[in-house]
């Protein structure tokens, strides 16, 4: 078996790295190679979760910070309780 090493991990990567092996219980080393053959196209994403993360984004959009905002906003009336109804 050939060996590789791989330096440079940013810490985005490297905690999505050590999550995955500790959601599978599986070393960083095989966390590491199955995100490699994922990304390669060597195998199933449904093999290596289920997440879609931001593979989407470019066909349903993104939502800046202000977008979310003005949603939000947009929604408090939504959220009262009329007490009047709980009576």
């Amino acid at each position: 078996m050939n060996q590789l090493t791989v330096r440079g991990f940013d810490p985005e990567l490297e905690k999505r790295l050590r999550d995955l092996a500790s959601q599978r219980q599986i070393s960083l080393n095989r966390a590491a190679l199955a995100l490699m053959r994922r990304g390669a196209g060597l195998s199933e994403p449904s093999k290596l979760g289920k997440e879609v993360g931001s593979a989407l984004d470019s066909f349903i959009g993104v939502w800046s910070e202000e977008d979310e905002a003005e949603f939000s906003k947009a929604l408090e009336p939504l959220e009262q309780i009329d007490p009047g109804l709980w009576s």
